[in-house]
């Protein structure tokens, strides 16, 4: 047995159906996200992290973020414009390192602080070797210059 309320939206539902107005809906006959696989206790982090585009890495436990961390420094450093800049950045990791160590959450996992002479080293080899590309592309892309034997054409009315 239906109520007034419920027959009054019924009949709108059936009146919008005959006008057409569910017709060409965006997603329709396509199948309803998270229906075709097995059952995740974990669906609706994963749906934030993407509907949201955040990095997967944000799930992992700190000693993995850092040794993550760590792995990308040599990528992180090598646009930075000063050895300070890439010592002050090495630093900050290595703080981030040493907090944790001081009172290590999480599983048991080897993470070493960074040397810094070692990535400033890295860093300026990088910057040797991009510099030098640069040089070498500046010489393919050098204008060639006019034969020197060749002589102007000048326009009559020209004074020379």
């Amino acid at each position: 047995m239906t109520t007034g309320w419920e027959a009054a939206v019924e009949a709108q539902i059936r009146s919008a159906q005959e006008r057409g107005e569910f017709d060409n809906l965006p997603g329709a006959g396509k199948l309803i996200p998270g229906r075709n696989m097995p059952y995740d206790e974990s669906w609706w982090i994963k749906s934030f992290l993407e509907r949201e585009q955040l990095p997967t890495d944000l799930l992992l436990p700190t000693p993995l973020q850092l040794r993550r961390r760590v792995e990308r420094v040599p990528d992180e450093v090598r646009d930075l414009p000063t050895e300070e800049s890439v010592r002050a950045y090495v630093a900050d990791v290595n703080a981030q390192i040493m907090a944790w160590l001081r009172t290590p959450i999480g599983p048991r996992v080897a993470v070493r602080p960074v040397n810094a002479d070692d990535t400033v080293r890295r860093w300026r080899t990088d910057r040797e070797a991009a510099a030098a590309e640069r040089v070498v592309a500046a010489a393919d892309h050098a204008p060639v210059e006019a034969r020197p034997g060749r002589r102007r054409w000048r326009l009559p009315w020209r004074r020379r």
